[in-house]
C-alpha cells in the first residue's frame, strides 16, 4: 500500500506528534508498505530520505503550548506537488484542526484522507468560530482516529463526527532492553521542559526539598536549570535524544510525570513502564488512562495535581517499599503492550485498508 503522511508540525523541533509519525512510518515501512512523510522543517540531514520536508516554520500559540507550523504559499505548493506526484492509495493527515500543512492539504485535494486527533482541550473559541470554514474541508475525512479518550471527546463535542480510539505506540522492546540496574540510592527520573509551568517540575522539585530520602535525579528537557536541593544529586540532561531517554529511563527506579494540564495521552508514560521504571503521576484523566489496569494492581501510582506534599508521599511510598514499587513495575511492564507499536500499527493498518477499499468501490 502507498501511504502518503502529513506531519502538522516542525521536524526541527521534535515533539511527541512528530515522534509518532516518524515510529509509525517506520513500522510500516518494515512491514513493506511504501511510506512517504511529509513536515515542516530545514534540516533534511536529521531525517530519512522518505521524509520530504516544506522549509521554515513559524512559532503560533496552539492548544496552552507553542506549534511550529507552516502556511506559506511555498508550504502549500510543497503540499500540492507531494499529494499529485504521490499517486497514495491512502492519505493520513495530523492535526487537520490546526492551522498547518494537514488543512492545506484539505484544500488541494479530496483525498483519500485519514486523520489522526492529538490534542484535546476544555473548550476553543478559535475552532468554534472557524468551524464554518473548516468544515467543508473537514468533510472530505473518511476516517477519523483519536489516540486517546480525552482527544476523541473534544473532536465529537467540537467537531462532530466519531473517530476511532487507538493509542499513540511504543517500541517497547527498545526500552524494556535499555534496562540496566545501578548501585546507590533509588534513582528518579523527569522529563519535560524546564521552562513550561504545566510540566510540572517545580512541583517535583518542592516535593524533593519535602522529601527527606537520598535519592538521585535525573532531569531530561531543555530549559533553565534549577537551584540545587541539600541531600539531592539532581543531574540536569538538557535535550535528550531517544537513545538517551531509553538509557536513562533503563537506569532508573522511578519515572515522575507532575504535569499540571494540557496532557491528551501520556507516551512518555508507556516508555517508562517499558523500560521498567514504577510510574508516579499526577491526577490527569490522560495518565489515569495509561495507569488503569484490568487487574487490582494499577499500572501506575496516582498523586493529586500540583500538589507537592503528596507527591513527597508518593515518593516516600514507593522508596521504602520496595515489594509495592516491584508490584508498579510488573503491572506497568504488562500494560505496556497494548501499546507495542506491532498491535497498534495493524489496527491503523485496518483504517487504511478500510477507506482505500472504499475508495476503489
Amino acid at each position: 500500500m502507498r501511504i502518503g503522511v502529513v506531519c502538522p508540525y516542525s521536524f526541527d523541533e521534535p515533539g511527541g506528534v512528530q515522534a509518532h509519525i516518524l515510529d509509525l512510518a517506520m513500522v510500516l515501512r518494515a512491514q513493506g508498505h511504501e511510506v512517504e512523510v511529509l513536515g515542516p522543517g530545514v534540516n533534511t540531514a536529521a531525517q530519512p530520505d522518505w521524509v520530504t520536508l516544506t522549509g521554515p516554520a513559524r512559532a503560533i500559540a496552539y492548544n496552552g503550548s507553542v506549534a511550529r507550523v507552516s502556511l506559506s504559499f511555498a508550504a502549500r505548493r510543497a503540499v500540492d506537488k507531494f499529494l499529485r506526484k504521490g499517486h497514495f492509495d491512502v492519505v493520513h493527515l495530523h492535526e487537520p484542526n490546526a492551522p498547518s500543512l494537514s488543512m492545506l492539504a484539505l484544500g488541494v485535494s479530496d483525498g483519500p484522507f485519514v486523520a489522526t486527533y492529538h490534542a484535546s482541550s476544555s473548550q476553543s473559541w478559535a475552532l468554534k468560530l472557524a468551524r464554518p470554514f473548516l468544515s467543508p474541508r473537514l468533510d472530505k475525512i473518511q476516517a477519523g482516529i483519536a489516540v486517546s479518550e480525552m482527544a476523541r471527546r473534544w473532536q465529537v463535542e467540537q467537531m462532530g463526527g466519531d473517530p476511532l480510539l487507538i493509542p499513540n505506540g511504543v517500541d517497547t522492546r527498545t526500552f524494556s532492553a535499555a534496562r540496566h540496574d545501578t548501585n546507590g540510592p533509588v534513582r528518579i527520573a523527569f522529563l519535560g521542559r524546564l521552562d513550561e509551568p504545566r510540566k510540572g517540575l517545580s512541583v517535583l522539585l518542592e516535593a524533593l526539598r519535602l522529601l527527606d530520602r537520598r535519592v538521585n535525579v535525573s532531569v531530561m528537557g531543555a530549559g533553565k536549570r534549577r537551584e540545587s536541593i541539600p541531600g539531592v544529586d539532581i543531574e540536569y540532561l538538557g535535550k535528550v535524544t531517544d537513545a538517551q531517554k531509553a538509557h536513562v529511563l533503563g537506569a532508573s527506579d522511578i519515572f515522575v510525570a507532575p504535569n499540571l494540564g494540557g496532557e491528551s495521552f501520556g507516551i512518555i508514560l508507556v516508555e517508562a513502564m517499558a523500560a521498567g521504571c514504577a510510574v508516579l503521576a499526577s491526577d490527569l484523566e490522560a495518565f489515569r488512562a495509561v495507569c488503569a489496569s484490568e487487574s487490582a494492581q494499577p499500572a501506575g501510582h496516582i498523586f493529586r495535581n500540583a500538589d507537592s506534599a503528596d507527591l513527597a508521599q508518593g515518593l516516600r511510598m514507593l522508596i521504602d517499599d520496595s515489594a509495592y514499587r516491584k508490584r508498579l513495575i510488573e503491572a506497568g511492564q504488562l500494560r505496556s503492550q497494548i501499546y507495542d507499536w506491532e498491535r497498534v500499527s495493524q489496527q491503523i493498518l485496518a483504517v487504511y485498508e478500510t477507506v482505500a477499499a472504499g475508495r476503489g468501490a
